[in-house]
């Protein structure tokens, strides 16, 4: 069942791969849900590495997925496609998508979607999907992090460093970050870490055994990769689990597979996107069931950087890619709620 609803909508794509100033907005048709998906009325959509990252060229929607960037918006469902109760029109959500997000109208599958409360702003919500996706499903999940454990998260102040840093406080843990000034160590300070270090002034590995007692940390979150990976398994307590989530620093590493072995090492990985619609569905409900009750009912709040317009999408990527923000940056768009 749709709605009356304009044919046309303005998006925001590029020509060819390039730095920030490749983006421009464009005018599109407005994409009719399918079976077991929503059409969103995007009022806020946020602005995550991928989506940088896909602009340089360097990682391309899946197959069926939206080549507009966008991997989180949050706005009202005004239609449904086959198979999802028209109960459902009208309710504010945001929600976890494979791209389109920097547009008036995106798709949603249902699965993906949380319902926003009525005292979250819109802004917030947008700004929370993508980061509390993939701390979830890295840390606790392929991380098997639990109470009284000691997680250490590279990038303190990025959107996915202050998501770990709080979700992993709210669940008993104990957070080593790393920032590169002073400042920047403050501010993830704030969002609750135990320690975070200046990555430019102390060497982190001598930091967090000193920070352990010499024990070391159960789960180390890296978006760094490369070069970092061997000086992350020297961070690691016995038993310790590695999950790589981007490959900033390097795609390769070197690594002593007789120290793995001795220490019983885990080093996993995982990318969100091409996920299946199924495992993200339930990647929701267990979300739905642990997390977001938190969000709720404002225990935890996402740290918010600074609000673009949908037309200055360039300046939203010059500013996270200088590495100037501390948590999350969100584009405007109708800016409802």
């Amino acid at each position: 069942m749709v709605s009356q609803l304009p044919e046309r909508m303005t998006a925001v794509g590029f020509d060819k791969p390039g730095g920030p100033e490749v983006l421009r907005t464009e005018q599109l048709a407005v994409p009719s849900p399918g079976e077991g998906q929503v059409l969103i009325r995007v009022a806020y959509a946020g602005v995550n590495r991928p989506d940088a990252i896909q602009r340089q060229g360097l990682y391309p929607p899946p197959p069926g997925a939206s080549p507009v960037p966008g991997l989180e918006v949050a706005g009202e469902i005004v239609a449904v496609g086959s198979g999802v109760p028209e109960d459902y029109l009208g309710e504010r959500v945001c929600a976890l998508v494979s791209g389109g997000g920097y547009a008036e109208y995106c798709l949603a599958h249902i699965g993906h979607c949380l319902t926003v409360p009525g005292t979250m702003p819109l802004a917030e919500a947008a700004a929370i999907p993508e980061t509390l996706f993939t701390v979830w499903h890295n840390v606790f999940e392929r991380g098997w992090a639990r109470e009284g454990e000691t997680l250490l998260v590279h990038g303190g102040t990025s959107g996915i460093g202050t998501m770990a840093t709080m979700l992993g406080k709210a669940f008993g843990l104990s957070v080593i970050t790393t920032c590169g000034d002073e400042a920047k160590c403050a501010a993830s300070r704030a969002c609750g870490a135990d320690l975070s270090i200046n990555y430019r002034e102390a060497d982190f590995v001598e930091s967090v055994k000193t920070f352990t007692g010499g024990r070391g940390v159960e789960v180390v979150l890296d978006m760094v990769s490369g070069t970092y990976v061997p000086r992350n398994l020297k961070c690691l307590a016995e038993d310790g689990r590695h999950v790589t989530i981007a490959v900033l620093g390097g795609m390769t590493a070197e690594l002593n597979m007789a120290v793995i072995m001795s220490r019983r090492l885990t080093l996993t990985g995982s990318t969100l996107r091409p996920r299946s619609d199924v495992f993200k569905t339930l990647l929701a409900g267990e979300i739905e069931r642990n997390a977001w009750p938190l969000f709720a009912d404002g225990t935890l709040r996402p740290v918010m950087d600074r609000t673009y317009r949908l037309a200055d999408a360039a300046g939203a990527h010059a500013r996270m890619e200088a590495g100037e923000h501390v948590g999350k940056i969100v584009l405007e768009v109708s800016g409802d709620g």
